[in-house]
């Protein structure tokens, strides 16, 4: 995609704009990216929804949260993404309760993590990142089709080396806790465009784009300073060179604000896109571009979760 990007670069949180009206949900809102979003959001007027795994974290999220907000007080929606059934209650009560849903930013996520499954066997990474986030829109479309909304996808830098395992993605055969990071990131990505493509190709109103944080230091990275002595050096990386979630969040609200094409890809402007406080287009690496893979993936995606987007 060819865009003028003089316009992301100059833009700043200032420019987030009055959204009184407007209702969010924030994934993983109660720490890192997430809160700084949800926050960010909510001072600018949004009614945000703070979906999160562990409510008692997002009961004291909203609280903080609500001292700045200059929109209606935050609300907590428990959704654990490792667990379709949690997804399909989640989606289920936000249904029933919002009679609309501006943007949606599915931000929560883990990263090499130890091998395991989630509630449905699939590995974890690729359940938790990008099925539970796929089956989580699905269930929501027809909120987010009634509201002409925008969906964000959370990637990462990471996606530039994944690989789409289509004959094992959930790597029982071997696993790598980065190689699955990787592609559970791909995935994101790639979902995000593929969403563009079909929502744009049907004519639903609905915009999906997607954004990374570069190397942001926030709770994702404990699961390396678990591990062995290269993981451990990893985490100590991550400490020192990663951006604050304030600076990472960056990317992630001008995605989800801006005034940027659907299928568009945000993330910081410095060298490699590892940080920098001001956004720019990110590079979308070669295997994310292979439509053919894409639209293999949703269809395995629709088949794994049992979501159907109908368009």
């Amino acid at each position: 995609m060819t865009q003028d990007t003089s316009d992301i670069r100059s833009w700043t949180r200032s420019r987030i704009g009055d959204l009184s009206g407007t209702t969010a949900m924030v994934t993983g809102a109660n720490s890192g990216l997430g809160r700084v979003v949800a926050g960010a959001l909510a001072e600018s007027g949004a009614h945000v929804i703070l979906a999160v795994r562990n409510v008692a974290a997002g009961e004291g999220a909203a609280e903080s949260i609500g001292r700045t907000s200059l929109g209606p007080k935050p609300v907590v929606q428990e959704l654990d993404l490792a667990s379709l059934a949690s997804v399909a209650s989640a989606a289920e009560s936000v249904l029933k309760r919002h009679d609309s849903l501006d943007l949606l930013v599915n931000n929560a996520g883990i990263m090499a993590v130890p091998k395991g499954v989630t509630e449905d066997g699939f590995e974890r990474q690729f359940g938790t990142n990008h099925l539970g986030h796929f089956a989580l829109a699905g269930r929501l479309l027809p909120l987010l089709e009634s509201s002409n909304a925008r969906v964000v996808a959370l990637a990462s830098i990471a996606a530039r080396k994944g690989v789409l395992r289509f004959d094992d993605l959930n790597h029982r055969t071997s696993y790598d806790p980065w190689t699955a990071y990787q592609q559970s990131k791909l995935a994101n990505l790639m979902y995000a465009q593929e969403f563009a493509r079909r929502a744009g190709a049907s004519g639903s109103g609905i915009t999906s784009v997607a954004a990374h944080p570069g190397v942001s230091s926030t709770g994702l990275g404990k699961n390396l300073s678990k591990g062995g002595i290269f993981q451990q050096i990893q985490s100590a990386m991550f400490s020192v060179a990663g951006q604050s979630p304030e600076d990472g969040a960056i990317p992630v609200l001008c995605a989800a604000t801006a005034d940027i094409p659907s299928g568009s890809y945000i993330g910081p402007s410095g060298f490699g896109e590892f940080r920098g406080k001001v956004p720019t287009l990110a590079e979308v690496p070669s295997q994310a571009e292979d439509l053919a893979d894409a639209g293999r993936l949703w269809s395995m995606s629709e088949k794994f979760t049992d979501v159907v987007y109908n368009f």
